[in-house]
């Protein structure tokens, strides 16, 4: 008979390492939903394990009473496809930035979505580079001024979402940092997928990138800024929910119109082309869209590779037989 697992709760969670990020960074609530979530997989502390690259997200590892790597720039990716794959058991999280994810770490990004590895991806997304003090990121508006872009950023900022969907993600959503109960919902989701579960979380930096996402946060115009997705549900927002997203069916592209406008959209978390198009609204056309963008259902990449090795075992038979097989040669 198996014993029940002892309670846990957000205490047994909490490491006994000082947090250090900045006063008013969006890190300290992402920390703390997520340390307050987990007891309720109702998993032993000792399968759990976090990993990172670098940035100021990276420090999350320290904080988290479990197993965790804090690896080098933007390969945490590869090294939790390494440890998921040794160890499928384990619940294994990948904890990055938007520089960490998208600019030196972006090539992995692609190919551990595109893989399917069963991956909790948890990308905190400030626009910012705020570990080396300010730097623009992949991310960034056009024109933010930062140590690298004196003059205002030039490059076109990319999309994490759209980028995730692009590669061929399964599960990918957004969310807010202060938003504890809207993230963690999003999370508990992402964590029941079997694959990659893509989350990006908009995040504040205080120091560098300073009320990006006030609109989206302040509870008096927020309404106008956002909308959250549910499935089968209008893609509809507004104060008094007035305001709705239809696709105009001839340019192909989204539009603003009334709340009962006979072609809003009915949010279909399946349809990948009109996730892509939910995935890159932004200011100051239409609302940011949060929650479940697109979810699909997938082999994951660790179920395909442990039925290939087990595929491999039966056919080959003992080691013996496996080294003798083939081109062998005699050395005298």
């Amino acid at each position: 008979m198996n014993q029940a697992l002892p309670k846990l709760t957000l205490k047994d969670y909490a490491s006994d390492q000082e947090v250090r990020w900045c006063p008013g960074c969006g890190d300290y609530a992402i920390l703390k939903t997520i340390q307050k979530l987990m007891p309720e997989f109702d998993q032993p502390k000792e399968n759990q394990v976090f990993i990172s690259g670098i940035g100021c997200s990276s420090r999350f590892p320290y904080y988290m009473n479990t197993y965790g790597f804090h690896t080098i720039h933007g390969r945490a990716p590869a090294v939790a496809t390494g440890v998921k794959l040794a160890n499928p058991e384990l619940d294994v999280w990948v904890i990055t930035g938007d520089g960490d994810g998208f600019s030196i770490g972006g090539n992995h990004m692609l190919h551990v979505l595109r893989r399917n590895v069963d991956l909790q991806i948890l990308l905190f997304n400030n626009e910012i580079y705020g570990l080396t003090k300010g730097q623009y990121s992949p991310t960034s508006q056009i024109g933010t001024r930062s140590p690298s872009s004196p003059q205002g950023s030039i490059d076109l900022p990319l999309s994490p979402c759209e980028v995730a969907i692009g590669a061929g993600g399964t599960f990918i959503a957004r969310s807010i940092d202060t938003e504890a109960k809207h993230l963690a919902a999003v999370v508990t989701r992402g964590h029941d997928h079997r694959g990659a579960s893509f989350i990006e979380i908009l995040q504040n930096c205080p120091i560098y990138n300073d009320g990006i996402f006030d609109k989206l946060k302040d509870k008096k115009i927020a309404a106008d800024f956002k909308v959250e997705l549910e499935n089968g549900k209008p893609v509809i927002f507004g104060k008094e929910a007035e305001k709705g997203i239809r696709l105009n069916r001839e340019s192909l592209k989204l539009e603003v119109v009334e709340a009962n406008n006979a072609d809003v959209l009915i949010h279909d978390e399946s349809n990948k082309v009109l996730a892509t198009l939910l995935a890159t609204m932004s200011a100051p056309d239409f609302p940011v869209a949060v929650g479940v963008i697109y979810h699909a259902e997938k082999t994951s990449y660790v179920d395909d590779s442990r039925a290939q090795v087990i595929k491999a075992r039966a056919a080959k038979g003992s080691l013996k037989e496996l080294l003798h097989s083939g081109h062998t040669w005699d050395v005298s």
